[in-house]
C-alpha cells in the first residue's frame, strides 16, 4: 500500500482515538458527565459498525479472489471446465436476489428523466439500499438510545443536542474518506467509485439531518427557556453559536444544491460550488469546536482531505512531466465522438479496466473529468541525442506510453473539445494536457467464457479485455476459451472509431479459437450497409434481443462465465436481469461497469 494511504489510515486512527479518549464538556474540572461517557460509547459503537463493514467486505473480497485464482490455475491447462460452469446454491441466491439483484424488478441505471434536459438520477441496487437504510437506521438509533425521554424537557434537548452534533462530526470522517479518488478502501474492499460516491452523498445527507438536528434542539431549548431574543444575540455576540449557524447553513446549503438535476444540468458549476461550501462548513464547525475534544476529530478530515489532495498532486506530476511533457491530440470522430489521443511524459503498465481524469487547461482551465482507457502502445523513441543506450536507464527514458480513448460529446468540457477540433483543418488539435490516474483495474482471466456487452462508447471499457484475454489464452495464461462481443451502434460509421484496433485485435495469434464479434446497427442508412464480412465478425439490423443472446451462451458455456457491460442505462438493466434469470441453474457473474456522478 502507497505510503500516503498508509498515513492517511494512521492519521484517522489516531485522530479517532484522541478525540473520543477525552470528555466532550469542553475540559471542565469535574470532568466528564453521565452523558458525555454515553456520547463517548455511542462513537465507538459507530466505529465497530465501520469496522465490522469493512471487515465483512475485506473477507468476502479475498474469498472471492482466492478462488478466481485458483480457478484460473486450474482451467488453464484443463480441455474441459465442467466443474466451474456449476453454480453454488446458496451464492447464487444471495447474488440473484441481494448483490445483482435491483431495487424492485429491473430498473437501476436506467436514468429517471422528466424531459430532455431533467434528469433526477438512478435507483439503487438492492444491495445498496440495503445497506443505506441499514446505515441510516443504526444513525436513527445511535441519535436516540439511552437518552431518558421521560426526564426534564432541557435535559432531553441537551442530550439531543450533544449526541447530534458528536454523531455528526464522526460521520464526517466517513464523508470526506469516500469522496476522495484516492480512498484506500477502493483497492483494500474491490468496491467500485461508483459505488463510493453514492454512499458518500447518503452519507452527507446523513450528516446534514444529524447537523440540523443538532441546531434545532439547541434552538428550541433556548427558545422555550430565554426566548427568542436571546437565540438572536447568541447567533450575533456569540462565536460558537454564531459558527455553529453558518456551519448548519452551509451544510443545508450542499443538501439542496446537490441533487441529481442540478448536478447533471450544471456539473461544473455544482462542482465548484459544492468544494467551496464544504470547505466553509469545515471551517466553520473547526472554530464551533474549540476547547472541544471533537476537533480532533475534524482534525483527522481535515488530514484525510490534506493527503488526499497531496496524492492527486504527486500522480499528476509523475505521470506527466518529464523530459517531455504529456501532450494530447484531440480529433472529432463521426456520430459526435471524440478520440483522445495521449503522448504520456512517462512509461505506463496498462491494464484492463483502468481509466483516467483528464485535464486540458486550453479547454477546461483546471477541471477534470473521468474516462476510460481504451488502448495503449508502446514505442521507442529514436530521436534521443544519446545514440545507443547504454543501460536500463537510457532504455526507459527511451520507452514512450501512448494511450487512447474514445468520448461521446456532451455538454460542456467534451462539447468545446469536439468543436476546437471540429474547426480545425484536419478536424484535429494537439494541446497540453495532464493525466491523473491510473485508477481501477479488472481482470476476467479466470473465466472459461466471457460476454462482453457494450453501447456506443461504452466499448472503450470492452476493448482491453479483449487483446488482454486473447493474448492470455494465446501464451497460456488466462483460463478463457470463449470470448463473445456484442456491440450496440447507431451508424456503421461508428466502426471507425476503433478501426485501427480492431484490426490489431483480428490479427493477433489464436484469435480466430476463441473470439466471436456481433454487431447491431440500430440506425442503419439502407441494408447494404448490414453485411457479415465473416462467421466471427457478424453484423445485424436493430437492437439486440439481449435475453437470447445470454440464454444462448449461457446454455453453451465453458467453465464459469462472466457477463460484463458497459453502456446505458437500460442496457446494463437489461443485461442483469438476463443474468440473474440464470445464475441460480448455471455459474455465471455479472460485472457492470458505469460512473455516475
Amino acid at each position: 500500500m502507497p505510503s500516503s494511504k498508509v498515513l492517511s489510515i494512521a492519521l484517522l486512527a489516531a485522530h479517532v482515538n484522541t478525540a473520543l479518549a477525552g470528555p466532550s464538556g469542553g475540559g471542565q474540572d469535574e470532568g466528564p458527565s453521565p452523558a458525555d461517557l454515553e456520547n463517548i460509547r455511542i462513537s465507538y459503537y459507530l466505529a465497530w459498525v465501520w469496522a465490522a463493514i469493512i471487515g465483512t467486505i475485506l473477507g468476502f473480497r479475498i474469498t472471492l479472489a482466492a478462488i478466481r485464482y485458483v480457478r484460473r490455475l486450474a482451467c488453464i491447462s484443463a480441455s474441459k471446465q465442467s466443474y466451474f460452469a456449476l453454480p453454488d446454491q446458496r451464492y447464487s441466491q444471495l447474488k440473484r436476489h441481494v448483490l445483482h439483484a435491483a431495487l424492485f424488478r429491473k430498473r437501476h441505471h436506467h436514468e429517471i428523466r422528466l424531459s430532455d434536459a431533467l434528469n433526477i438520477g438512478t435507483l439503487p441496487s438492492r444491495f445498496q439500499a440495503m445497506f443505506l437504510a441499514g446505515y441510516l437506521g443504526i444513525n436513527v438509533a445511535f441519535c436516540v438510545i439511552s437518552i431518558d425521554w421521560n426526564g426534564e424537557r432541557p435535559e432531553v434537548l441537551t442530550d439531543l443536542r450533544n449526541r447530534t452534533g458528536v454523531l455528526a462530526v464522526l460521520n464526517m470522517l466517513p464523508l470526506f474518506l469516500l469522496a476522495g479518488r484516492n480512498n484506500p478502501l477502493i483497492y483494500a474492499l474491490d468496491v467500485s467509485f461508483d459505488t463510493y460516491n453514492l454512499i458518500h452523498r447518503w452519507i452527507g445527507r446523513i450528516v446534514v439531518l444529524e447537523a440540523l438536528a443538532h441546531t434545532l434542539a439547541w434552538t428550541v431549548n433556548k427558545v422555550e427557556t430565554a426566548g427568542w431574543n436571546v437565540v438572536a444575540k447568541s447567533m450575533a455576540k456569540s462565536q460558537l453559536i454564531m459558527t455553529g449557524t453558518i456551519g448548519t447553513f452551509a451544510f443545508i446549503m450542499l443538501l439542496l444544491h446537490s441533487p441529481s438535476v442540478v448536478r447533471h444540468a450544471y456539473y461544473e458549476v455544482f462542482l465548484h460550488v459544492h468544494v467551496v461550501l464544504a470547505a466553509t462548513a469545515v471551517a466553520a464547525v473547526w472554530i464551533h469546536l474549540k476547547t472541544l475534544p471533537q476537533q480532533g476529530i475534524l482534525s483527522g478530515v481535515v488530514a484525510l482531505w490534506l493527503v488526499e489532495r497531496l496524492t492527486r498532486m504527486y500522480k499528476i506530476v509523475k505521470r506527466n512531466f518529464g523530459r517531455e511533457n504529456t501532450k494530447a491530440e484531440v480529433e472529432a470522430m463521426p456520430g459526435d465522438a471524440i478520440k483522445i489521443t495521449l503522448k504520456m511524459a512517462r512509461p505506463w503498465k496498462f491494464q484492463p479496466g483502468q481509466y483516467v481524469f483528464l485535464y486540458i487547461p486550453s479547454v477546461g482551465l483546471w477541471t477534470s473529468h473521468p474516462f476510460s482507457l481504451a488502448w495503449s502502445e508502446e514505442k521507442q523513441d529514436l530521436k534521443g541525442d544519446k545514440g545507443l543506450p547504454m543501460d536500463r536507464q537510457d532504455i526507459l527514458r527511451m520507452q514512450k506510453t501512448t494511450m487512447s480513448l474514445i468520448v461521446r460529446r456532451r455538454t460542456g468540457f467534451t462539447d468545446k473539445m469536439w468543436r476546437k477540433a471540429e474547426m480545425c483543418p484536419d478536424g484535429k488539435f494537439t494541446t497540453s494536457a495532464l493525466v491523473e490516474g491510473p485508477y481501477g483495474n479488472q481482470t476476467l482471466d479466470s473465466y472459461g467464457t466471457v460476454m462482453l456487452f457494450a453501447a456506443g462508447v461504452g466499448i472503450t471499457h470492452q476493448i482491453p479485455h479483449i487483446r488482454h484475454l486473447i493474448q492470455g489464452h494465446a501464451n497460456g495464461t488466462a483460463a478463457t476459451r470463449k470470448v463473445i462481443l456484442a456491440w450496440i451502434i447507431r451508424s456503421p460509421e461508428h466502426l471507425e472509431w476503433i478501426r485501427p484496433w480492431m484490426t490489431t485485435i483480428l490479427g493477433m495469434e489464436k484469435r480466430r479459437e476463441i473470439l466471436r464479434i456481433l454487431l447491431f446497427v440500430t440506425r442503419p442508412r439502407n441494408t447494404k450497409e448490414i453485411h457479415s464480412p465473416s462467421a466471427s465478425v457478424q453484423m445485424f439490423p436493430g437492437k439486440p434481443d439481449v435475453d437470447a443472446l445470454v440464454g444462448r451462451e449461457v446454455e453453451n458455456q465453458v467453465g464459469a462465465m462472466c457477463v460484463s457491460v458497459c453502456g446505458t442505462g437500460s442496457l446494463s438493466d437489461d443485461v442483469r436481469k438476463a443474468v440473474n434469470e440464470r445464475c441460480e441453474s448455471s455459474n455465471v457473474d455479472f460485472v457492470e461497469n458505469a460512473f455516475s456522478w
